[in-house]
């Protein structure tokens, strides 16, 4: 029964309970099997789920479960409350209380009852409140049983049980948080369209209603309600194919539409210029309305929610006759108008059809310019495509009785540049913007737009278990346990929290910089790589850091892989080790270009080993590519994966860059802090002086030993000083070794101590220390034609008013902090800073909440009533400073808040610093392709010593990243340098 208490581990429970007993309900157990008991008056959606339940059973026993077995000893029987005569009975036979359940939404119970009828032992009821809630309550079976709701769509391979036994608790699950849930089939050109078309479902050469029915199962067994169908130009409209609607409603799926797909057309599809004419409300509406007539009375038996209002062809703007604002609101507003008279009229008597208004892009600027919109109908929120919520319901937008949504993305086609290959999205962020909807209102729908399913399994699964019960996601460490729960059920207990971290790493390398924007280009219109942002020569080498850190996922999934058990092992492909592969060679394969280009500069030998191992990452993930597309499961997602949508200049074989030969080999050598070489020909180049090491940072450096020519060096490194640490001290360069780097260190109880003084040095440049503080010694570099000597100085004073500091201490020009890394911090009247483990570039962030207090604008309201966060921090110069704080980029909850907080240095006053973004602005695109805003403040550092940083909460729900106090050593570097933390 491993698997069945994992599964159990991993449900989000129900609500309320009626017992916290457990009953045991065998279903094949020593020979005995049960059965499966529904009315086939029931809705088509419990037939269908009973069949799934029973084929699970057989995949795990190897036994057949029949269904509507009378004489079973055992039987599951299910029934939908009111519909089921079987249900009917046993509720009145048994004088069930089911006021928990009746006229609910997507309500089930599941619960097991002895001797409910004279043949029959026991029975494991499940009644539900609705069709939906009844397949749910079948399907939930089939978790408990250790099947995987991505059994089919990830291949994860039931594990075999002899018997199944089942301990029951019953329960009632629901209702479900947000009434409508589901996915948007999107930018399905490089994958669903072409496997379905070429390999699931030739027949129709499309995606149809074969592909459609493994689609909608996946939704029941992921709780899931609606679906907004693939709507590119490869794909036909859903409606062209009569069968989907059937489909569809055989599986009691809800389908809608985006916001550029009004009343449930597709117009990329179905507008027709020939014959419709211009697709403009302005001058053509008449024409307009006979298609959404059209589909209103084709749908008008079907369940789905309507999308209002209209957006131009090609997800664009509307086109209307005169270009201002308030003309182009009054059109929209007429086009809603006449929407609800047409659905009013194909409606049921008295019967209002489910309705939404999407503000996406300039939708929004027209809803916030004064657009009129009807109480019943639905606001569903979007984020800006890059997972920040653009707006959320304020307090009067909240008593709609429409309610809100909210339509998210994990893929997206577009500026500033596409996601569309994997899935790079953190699910700490989604989980912080879903739960901030939540609050705010957004209760009615959501909607994720998956790209094409694969590979957004995991994001997927989380997006709708938050959905269906978001009580389950109050704390932040909740996606963390729903990870580890997940990799459970699908992979074994005993390499959950392995997988978990590993993807924890996976999406916080892919926070800092996601996959697909590592070639620094954008689209629309698409431009070339560019030149990286990441620096080679400071601050440990950003691209090194980044290579290590991406060589260590893929040793870390590689080890993983082998623990998998052989029939997990195609889905471990597919959710675990393609997925890492793959962004961390396309992120090898720029990052040893960026490393081609530099060391090429440099007439460094390592370009040509550079160049090779970038075009060896290009080469893995083409052929693992091709291994997920033509081998795994003997083909069965042929054409399902590309790894170049829309052939952008990011998924292009990399070009290298060939250093000029020289004509004898020499020794190059290169040391951090510096873009040139070692060059004893130049005087005064100071390329051969360490940066200073600080005894209260304890910091390293490195230097590069390069062969220039070919041939073979060897290569040896004498400190002058026994307090000199070096990584390695002598080697051979040749054709197997073209570089080397080497580490240097300082054995800080060997280092002579500067002067005993109460106060560090005023006002002095940290490059120009009084040499009373500083202790400088050198290491020789010597091959067999040629000694150079590199300076290393330290700085190693002895400060008593450091003796046991615990706060942070300027290193060269400048006081690195996480934000997290708090001195202290004080409560305000409303709020208070605390921490989300799981995001930001260092793995946390500070946040303000609650997000219902009230945003302080006021200085002496600030001080008084906001929480604030202090940091000690200690410098040895002083004079004006720019303080940088690194936000995560979010919005404005509504157009009442802001992106606020406020900022002094000891005792000065507050000074407001706001990092909100408007429309698509330059800034905005920096920072969702950086996943970072910065903004920076001028401050005084009136004299060198001790001194606090204070960050007050302006508004709430800012999420502060890191901190930077730059006296002027700053050098230029895409993160913050690492903490300078005593």
């Amino acid at each position: 029964m491993k698997y069945t208490y994992l599964t159990a581990l991993f449900l989000i429970f129900c609500i309320s309970s009626w017992s916290q007993q457990t009953i045991k309900f065998p279903i094949v157990e020593n020979g005995t099997m049960a059965s499966i008991t529904i009315d086939e008056k029931d809705a088509k959606v419990v037939a269908l789920a009973s069949k799934f339940l029973s084929n699970d059973v057989k995949q795990v026993s190897g036994k057949n479960m029949v269904i509507n077995k009378k004489k079973a000893k055992y039987q599951i029987i299910a029934g939908t409350l009111g519909k089921s005569k079987y249900i009917n009975q046993i509720v009145s036979k048994n004088n069930m209380d089911v006021s928990q359940i009746k006229n609910k939404w997507e309500t089930y119970s599941i619960q097991v009852i002895k001797k409910p009828s004279q043949n029959v032992e026991k029975a494991l009821v499940i009644i539900g409140s609705d069709r939906r809630g009844t397949a749910y309550g079948l399907l939930e079976i089939s978790r408990m049983i250790g099947v995987s709701p991505w059994e089919w769509w990830a291949d994860v391979t039931p594990t075999k049980q002899e018997n199944i036994v089942l301990h029951i608790e019953n329960k009632i699950y629901g209702e479900p948080s947000v009434k409508y849930r589901g996915i948007f089939l999107n930018d399905e050109d490089w994958g669903l369209q072409r496997w379905s078309a070429l390999n699931y479902e030739p027949e129709t050469g499309d995606i149809g209603s074969k592909t459609y029915a493994k689609v909608f199962e996946l939704l029941l067994r992921l709780r899931a309600n609606t679906i907004w169908p693939a709507m590119h130009k490869c794909t036909k409209a859903f409606y062209h194919y009569p069968q989907n609607k059937i489909v569809a409603d055989d599986y009691a799926i809800v389908i809608g539409t985006s916001h550029a797909e009004p009343m449930l057309c597709n117009i990329n599809a179905e507008w027709n210029h020939d014959i419709m004419g211009d697709y403009r409300y302005d001058t053509n509406s008449e024409s307009i309305k006979t298609l959404f007539k059209k589909r209103a009375k084709e749908t008008a038996n079907f369940e789905g929610i309507y999308t209002l209002g209209m957006r131009g062809e090609h997800d664009s703007p509307m086109i209307v006759g005169e270009d201002d604002t308030q003309s182009q609101v009054k059109l929209l507003e007429q086009v809603i108008t006449d929407q609800r008279k047409i659905l009013k009229t194909n409606s049921k008597k008295g019967v209002i059809k489910p309705q939404a208004f999407v503000p996406y892009k300039e939708v929004l600027h027209y809803y916030q310019s004064g657009l009129n919109l009807p109480e019943d109908v639905s606001l569903v929120w979007t984020d800006d495509n890059y997972g920040y919520m653009r707006q959320l319901s304020n307090a009067k937008e909240q008593k709609r009785s429409g309610g809100a949504g909210v339509y998210y993305h994990t893929s997206y086609w577009g500026r500033p540049h596409d996601y569309l290959w994997l899935n790079s999205t953190n699910p700490v962020l989604m989980w912080e913007e879903m739960t901030k909807a939540y609050e705010f209102g957004s209760q009615n729908i959501w909607i994720l737009n998956c790209g094409d399913i694969k590979p957004h399994e995991y994001n997927i699964e989380l997006f709708l278990d938050m959905a269906w019960h978001i009580d389950a996601f109050k704390n932040n460490d909740a996606v963390k346990k729903h990870h580890i729960n997940w990799s459970a059920r699908e992979f074994g207990n005993s390499n959950a929290e392995a997988i978990t971290n590993l993807m924890f790493d996976y999406n916080q390398l892919a926070f800092q910089r996601r996959p697909e924007f590592m070639a620094w280009s954008q689209v629309e219109p698409v431009t070339k790589s560019g030149k990286t942002e990441l620096t080679q020569y400071h601050y440990c080498d950003e691209v090194f850091k980044r290579i290590e850190a991406h060589e260590n996922l893929i040793d870390q999934v590689k080890q993983l892989k082998q623990t998998i058990p052989s029939y997990r092992a195609d889905a471990f492909y597919q959710l675990v080790y393609y997925p890492i592969v793959g962004a961390s060679n396309l992120n090898l394969k720029w990052l040893y270009s960026y490393k081609n280009e530099f060391v090429a500069s440099q007439g460094r030998e390592s370009a040509k080993d550079f160049a090779s191992k970038s075009l060896e990452a290009y080469k893995t993930i083409k052929k693992e590519t091709d291994y997920f597309n033509n081998t795994l499961q003997n083909g069965k997602w042929k054409h399902i994966m590309s790894m170049s949508p829309r052939h952008l200049p990011v998924f292009a074989e990399p070009t290298a860059s060939i250093p000029l030969t020289e004509k004898h080999n020499t020794l190059g050598i290169a040391i951090e802090g510096y873009q040139m070489e070692v060059n004893n020909e130049i005087i005064n180049s100071y390329a051969d002086v360490f940066p200073v090491f600080n005894a209260y940072t304890k910091n390293k450096y490195y230097m590069d030993v390069f062969l220039k020519g070919q041939g073979e060096l060897e290569w040896e490194l004498q400190p002058k000083a026994d307090w000199i640490i070096l990584s390695k001290t002598s080697g051979k360069l040749d054709k197997n070794q073209l570089e080397e780097r080497i580490w240097v260190t300082i054995d800080w109880d060997k280092v002579p101590q500067g002067e005993n003084k109460k106060e560090a040095p005023l006002g002095h440049d940290y490059q120009l220390i009084p040499p009373s503080y500083k202790v400088n010694s050198a290491i020789d570099v010597i091959t067999k034609n040629k000694t150079t000597t590199l300076g290393v100085s330290v700085f190693n004073p002895k400060f008593k008013n450091l003796e046991d500091y615990k706060g942070f201490v300027e290193d060269k020009g400048f006081v690195s902090i996480n934000a997290e890394n708090y001195t202290r911090k004080t409560k305000g009247k409303e709020a208070e800073w605390t921490t989300f483990s799981g995001l930001g570039y260092t793995g946390n962030v500070s946040v303000a909440l609650p997000r219902s207090a009230t945003s302080e604008t006021r200085v002496e309201a600030i001080k008084q009533n906001s929480p604030v966060l202090e940091y000690d921090f200690y410098t040895f110069n002083f004079g004006e400073v720019d303080v940088f704080l690194q936000a995560v980029p979010t919005h404005a909850f509504n157009n009442n808040s802001g992106v606020r907080c406020a900022v002094a240095i000891d005792n000065a006053e507050p000074v407001i610093v706001d990092f909100q973004t408007f429309g698509r602005s330059e800034t905005w695109k920096q920072n969702v392709l950086k996943n970072a805003s910065v903004k920076s403040v001028k401050q005084i550092v009136n004299t060198s010593g001790k001194h606090k940083l204070k960050i007050w909460m302006v508004d709430p729900g800012v999420m502060l990243d890191q901190i930077l106090i730059d006296l002027g050593g700053w050098k230029t570097s895409y993160a913050f340098p690492p903490e300078t933390k005593m």
